[in-house]
């Protein structure tokens, strides 16, 4: 995963742009390869001696979570203007799993034990956030395929949670998330850019 990141961080330095995901699994990925590029003498002089490089790259290269572009960039506040079908009455659980979050130090994205982004956005959106103890748990994600039966052990005990918090559905923003958590759970899973898209007027109202 390393050589592909470094083309893109890359890519962006020459165009003088930041880059931006909205996978937390790419976020991820993109910000230890830029941390590894810009700290770790040998992992930066291995990759671009093989890309072989114009200008070495060293980590210039600024990665943010679009959910970081509407907090950081746009503002919450802001957001909250621009809704035309704000969700009022729907109370969302946030459910950050661990790949925003962990390791701390390199990621930088939030509280690592107490974040806030997602509870911020669901306010944003005319909602009402749901904080349960669960929700900066792994799903199990990774071993999904191998291990069904562990990862959705894993996901019980996340949904349960929120559900005895009374949320009607979980919002999260990586996609190996959605997909475990929806293959393991009654409870209504749903991507953060699609409750986006609802709130903003440009996808049709849930009934």
């Amino acid at each position: 995963s390393k050589l592909p990141s470094v083309r893109a961080l890359n890519a962006a330095k020459e165009k003088g742009q930041d880059l931006v995901a909205v996978c937390s699994a790419c976020y991820h990925v993109l910000k230890r390869v830029n941390d590894d590029m810009a700290n770790v003498a040998d992992i930066q002089t291995r990759a671009n001696n093989y890309m072989g490089l114009p200008t070495p790259y060293g980590g210039e290269t600024q990665v943010l979570h679009f959910l970081e572009v509407l907090r950081d960039r746009v503002g919450f506040d802001e957001l909250k203007k621009k809704v035309v079908n704000p969700l009022t009455g729907r109370k969302i659980g946030a459910y950050y799993g661990c790949l925003l979050l962990r390791p701390s130090n390199v990621m930088a994205f939030d509280d690592a034990e107490n974040p806030t982004i997602l509870e911020d956005f669901i306010k944003a959106i005319g909602a009402e956030p749901v904080v349960y103890p669960y929700r900066n748990e792994c799903c199990g994600g990774y071993i999904s395929i191998k291990e069904k039966q562990q990862a959705a052990d894993l996901c019980k005990k996340i949904t349960d949670s929120a559900e005895g918090f009374q949320a009607d559905c979980l919002v999260t923003a990586c996609p190996l998330c959605k997909y475990n958590l929806s293959n393991n759970s009654p409870l209504p899973i749903v991507y953060f850019t699609e409750l986006l898209a609802e709130a903003l007027g440009i996808k049709e109202a849930q009934a």
